[in-house]
């Protein structure tokens, strides 16, 4: 059912948040990472790749001890409540997941911001992140936004399928995954793990990352099942799992971003297409005028703002793979997709 926009009542995130909340946040923080260390000391572990250890869990990696972390999502499955009308964006990271957060950002609110021009947009003053939060993050608030039952509820995640808190998974909400071609997803990964990790941990090599990821450790890794879980679903549910890859929504944007638009709601009318609406969002989300916003500040203390627009490519992977790693995983990625359909 389409829902109409000028009508719908939207919860937008605060784009910033002052000291004591965010003294707060780390004190919330504490107290999971408290309530769950006994059972985070009987996973299996790896080398890190931003923190020190990956820890194995329902069949993924993740890291610890970060807003993004297993305990995080032992949390959120202990007590994270879905509703019907929620929309998650789902990714691994490195996959698209800033710009499609912008997308839907952009689409959904687009009655709201209509008459703004370029310059006064959110998502042109502020880190997209910002605007359309993680509830792997959202967890540590004293007032979340997901707990507003009179808005619709909009987040992002990176949690694998099958680990999402059973709330979601019973709720009938809409799911939107963008999936990467591996390569340019360990290309992003390796670049973006680099400029976050922990200077004591020394830097990673590139030879390292690979092997790591073509052994599936990675955050919230493996690739290749996370990408499974949600598209084995989206052929399952296509009312309520709808999956896009990165390449196609670069080649064919404006096609995609309707679709998505119509997926999730809020089509565009013939009048709105006629007026350029389509192409005001493309353009409103395009990497140059994200980028340009996000050249200074932090999205936090320990993340620059620009460190989510490296390049925005596709194909990148060739500056860094020899013909020897792309043949591995060209062969994994065949062996894993075999008869999925998914293409690059």
């Amino acid at each position: 059912m389409s829902m109409s926009i000028a009508s719908y009542a939207f919860s937008i995130p605060s784009i910033s948040k002052c000291s004591d909340e965010a003294i707060q946040e780390r004190a919330n923080m504490a107290l999971v990472f408290e309530r769950y260390k006994d059972r985070l000391a009987t996973l299996p572990k790896e080398k890190g790749w931003i923190t020190e250890n990956l820890y194995l869990y329902q069949g993924f990696w993740h890291q610890s001890s970060r807003r993004i972390s297993v305990e995080t999502l032992m949390a959120l499955q202990d007590t994270f409540k879905a509703h019907p009308t929620d929309i998650y964006l789902a990714t691994l990271p490195k996959s698209g997941t800033t710009w499609l957060k912008a997308l839907v950002f952009a689409l959904v609110n687009r009655n709201l911001f209509k008459d703004n021009c370029l310059s006064t947009h959110p998502l042109l003053v502020s880190n997209p992140h910002n605007c359309l939060p993680f509830i792997e993050t959202e967890i540590f608030r004293d007032t979340p936004t997901y707990t507003d039952p009179h808005s619709l509820r909009l987040f992002a995640t990176h949690i694998p399928y099958t680990s999402l808190p059973q709330s979601i998974l019973d709720s009938g909400c809409r799911i939107v995954y963008l999936c990467r071609n591996p390569k340019d997803v360990l290309v992003s990964m390796f670049h973006f793990a680099n400029r976050l990790r922990d200077k004591l941990l020394g830097p990673l090599t590139f030879e390292e990352t690979f092997t790591s990821f073509s052994k599936g450790v990675m955050p919230t890794g493996p690739y290749w099942d996370h990408v499974k879980g949600y598209h084995k679903v989206s052929l399952e549910q296509p009312e309520n799992v709808l999956f896009l890859t990165y390449e196609d929504m670069k080649i064919h944007t404006a096609s995609n971003v309707k679709r998505l638009a119509k997926f999730l709601g809020f089509p565009f009318s013939e009048d709105e297409e006629a007026e350029g609406a389509i192409q005001r969002i493309i353009r409103i989300c395009s990497f140059e005028n994200l980028s340009e916003a996000n050249k200074h500040g932090n999205f936090r203390e320990d993340i620059p703002n620009d460190a989510f627009f490296r390049e925005g490519k596709v194909g990148d992977w060739t500056n860094h793979l020899t013909d020897e790693m792309s043949s591995i995983l060209d062969e994994i990625t065949k062996e894993k997709f075999h008869d999925l359909h998914i293409s690059f």
